[in-house]
């Protein structure tokens, strides 16, 4: 479920400052406008923005206290470094991630979508697009995240499997019991121990291949 608007706790990583100096070229006072854009549409949708922060590398520990709700990267053209320091900066703690930039070249959009970031918008951003933009990105991320727990699920589910299958073995082998047999006497000491039905497989593989 998508939470509010109001409810969302955004930081945006950018420049310092959205005031180019007086000598600045065209395309510097253009990522400024696109800031103030950007920054206009987010307070009107009521958004929570609770910092601006530089891309450096206080960064992981800056998000890692702050904990927000989502990261928007508002990147001057060359935003692939700025890129690298966000997503090494989620790494531990994924969140979603969305990419405003005036930089029109798309070769790098599939190299940052598969590094994390959830939405990659370029340029020509009006601020009531904001909202929906963000709000796909927050279902977008929230139906990955839910495949990619399902899918640690079905990777340990195997792996216990497995576990459970070398101990049934073991205990074949070594004690002349049908599979059944070996299979029930796990399920039984696992029980009496209060342990998962693979922990106390694993336990019984770690022994054995200690003693020999």
């Amino acid at each position: 479920m998508v939470e509010p608007a109001s409810a969302l706790r955004i930081v945006i990583v950018a420049p310092e400052s959205l005031v180019p100096d007086a000598d600045e070229d065209a395309e510097a006072w253009g990522a400024a406008e696109r800031s103030r854009q950007l920054r206009i549409g987010l307070l009107e949708s009521g958004y929570n923005i609770v910092a601006v922060l530089p891309s450096d590398m206080f960064l992981p520990d800056r998000l890692a206290q702050i904990q927000p709700d989502l990261i928007i990267v508002d990147a001057e053209s060359q935003a692939r470094d700025t890129l690298e320091h966000v997503v090494m900066a989620t790494r531990d703690a994924r969140r979603p991630i969305v990419l405003f930039t005036d930089d029109d070249d798309t070769t790098h959009v599939k190299d940052a979508i598969a590094a994390g970031v959830t939405a990659y918008v370029v340029a020509g951003l009006s601020p009531v697009r904001v909202k929906p933009v963000l709000d796909v990105a927050m279902a977008r991320f929230q139906v990955e995240e839910s495949m990619r727990r399902e899918l640690a699920d079905a990777r340990g589910q195997l792996s216990d499997r497995k576990v459970v299958e070398r101990a049934k073995g073991l205990l074949m082998k070594r004690q002349g019991l049908s599979e059944e047999e070996a299979y029930a006497r796990l399920r039984k000491t696992a029980m009496d121990k209060g342990l998962k039905l693979a922990d106390l497989a694993q336990r019984m593989i770690d022994a054995v291949d200690l003693l020999g």
